[in-house]
């Protein structure tokens, strides 16, 4: 399967080193406008380099017809542009989170997905972190009965500087709980097993990037915030994020609770929970989750790995993606509510943001 990677950035050359090891890819060109992320590329891809074409317009290498596949790792901001001159076209897609900033531009690439030939996949990978896979088939297998209640806690280091600061303001990003948390997002969504209804949540910019000012500009992105999530079924979720917790054991901490017991999942400790109320405290089992499968850790714990091989997969035999545009749409969307509830200190339905 020949690939092409749109933007050689940071996640551009961490999908250029996944792909180096995953049995069957082969990277055949890489676009990106900015010289020293092409240099970047050219370092990743090490002694395949030769063997690459290099492009500084996206569009230039769409139209190559050199690849069969491509990874969209663009900045945020440019993902509706860049799969608007991509879809349509023979190859098929690998587009990094957030699918984009906006509900609408979300909604525009879902109905020009519907006649793409090929396959679109979300890049959510931490559905493929193996202590976070291992939670999800114990809830599905019914390990903790009727799920209730969903937690997620993530408590990291602030945002890495991007090319040119994008990151930093939230028209470029969609906002934090749009660009880092629709990964939690998804994971409440595939965990509550229902639709999404209202979100109420609190944030603010207490911490980073005060003393920072780019063409005068201060940025705004949150640095920390409280979200709560209620599903139809009737399952709440909860997110308490926090961006300047670098003294964290575990970045992120994950708990399902149901009628009948409870698991979670911590990273990066890759330690899994697992207990039931029958047997109470001191039968709860613990283990460290691990995928023998993963032949490049990377910066997310194998997962990128991972969703490159079941991407791959997909491809070969005609499947569908496992995470569809229509799921990226969701996880902006809960992100998108978010914001606007810390923006306007109340509730916000999901209707009123998905215009249902």
């Amino acid at each position: 399967m020949r690939y092409g990677v749109v933007g050689t950035g940071m996640m551009g050359q961490e999908h250029l080193r996944n792909l180096a090891a995953v049995p069957g890819a082969v990277v055949t060109a890489v676009a990106d406008p900015h010289p020293p992320s092409l240099e970047g590329a050219r370092q990743a891809l090490g002694d395949a380099a030769g063997d690459v074409a290099y492009f500084t317009d996206h569009r230039d290498l769409v139209r190559s017809a050199r690849c069969d596949a491509l990874v969209v790792a663009t900045p945020n901001m440019t993902h509706a542009d860049v799969l608007a001159d991509i879809l349509g076209t023979p190859h098929h897609v690998l587009v990094e989170k957030p699918l984009c900033t906006t509900v609408d531009d979300c909604r525009r690439v879902v109905e020009r997905t519907r006649d793409h030939p090929g396959i679109v996949w979300v890049g959510l990978e931490y559905r493929y972190m193996p202590p976070v896979a291992a939670l999800i088939d114990r809830v599905r297998s019914g390990a903790v009965g009727r799920p209730r209640m969903v937690a997620v806690r993530e408590h990291r280091f602030p945002f890495l500087p991007k090319v040119g600061d994008w990151n930093r303001f939230n028209r470029n990003t969609g906002g934090t709980l749009v660009e880092k948390c629709c990964h939690f997002f998804d994971l409440m969504t595939v965990l509550a097993g229902g639709r999404p209804e209202r979100v109420l949540a609190s944030g603010g910019q207490d911490v980073n990037h005060l003393d920072e000012s780019y063409h005068g500009e201060r940025p705004d992105i949150l640095d920390n915030a409280f979200v709560v999530v209620e599903f139809d079924n009737g399952v709440r979720a909860s997110l308490d994020l926090c961006m300047f917790a670098e003294g964290s054991r575990n970045q992120e901490e994950l708990s399902v609770v149901g009628d009948a017991g409870k698991v979670e999942a911590f990273l990066p400790s890759a330690v899994v929970r697992a207990g039931t109320r029958a047997a109470g405290p001191a039968g709860v089992v613990e283990e460290v989750a691990v995928d023998d499968t993963v032949r490049h850790e990377g910066f997310h714990h194998g997962s990128s790995y991972l969703e490159h091989a079941a991407f791959l997969e997909a491809v070969r035999f005609g499947g569908r993606p496992a995470v569809s545009v229509e799921d990226g749409l969701v996880s902006v969307a809960i992100g998108v509510a978010a914001q606007r509830s810390i923006a306007e200190h109340r509730a916000v339905t999901m209707d009123e943001v998905l215009g249902g």
